[in-house]
């Protein structure tokens, strides 16, 4: 996978960038120490995880969705410089067509703040509020689901 670098950078640009309009600064730090490892991507990959990526004009990543067989949606990152142009909505579309494909019935995901609005434009619903600790700092995010039709 040629794009693991540029989408590790991007992650990290879109938490460190968006996430403070909903995090503290201590939980931004936490959450990007998590996400900048490209190598991460590669076994992924290899291991069936499906990477749903918009490009620019340039070839370039500016968005991307990471999605597991078993339709759990692990990551859905914007670059900064490329939100509010459907392309969240759009790789949101694209992953619910690819789970109908492999006959997943529910999508799930465990969606920031600052997500959950795309997620649940989209159609998921919260079963609830997670609030949890990373290398001792407390942050949440929220447990969403979307029920697939046959």
């Amino acid at each position: 996978m040629g794009d693991a670098e540029a989408l590790a950078r991007l992650a990290i640009r879109a938490i460190r960038m968006i996430g403070p309009h909903g995090y503290t600064p201590e939980q931004v730090a936490v959450w990007a120490a998590r996400h900048g490892d490209a190598a991460r991507f590669e076994s992924r990959a290899q291991a069936g995880h499906t990477i749903l990526v918009a490009v620019d004009g340039e070839d370039r990543p500016c968005a991307y969705a990471l999605l597991e067989p078993d339709g759990h949606l692990d990551h859905l990152y914007c670059d900064p410089d490329h939100t509010r142009r459907g392309l969240v909505d759009e790789l949101l579309a694209a992953t619910e067509a690819e789970a109908r494909e492999w006959a997943v019935a529910r999508l799930f995901t465990e969606a920031s703040e600052l997500a959950r609005p795309a997620f649940e434009r989209a159609g998921y619903r919260v079963t609830h509020r997670r609030d949890f600790a990373v290398d001792g700092v407390a942050i949440h995010n929220f447990a969403m689901e979307k029920e697939l039709d046959s």
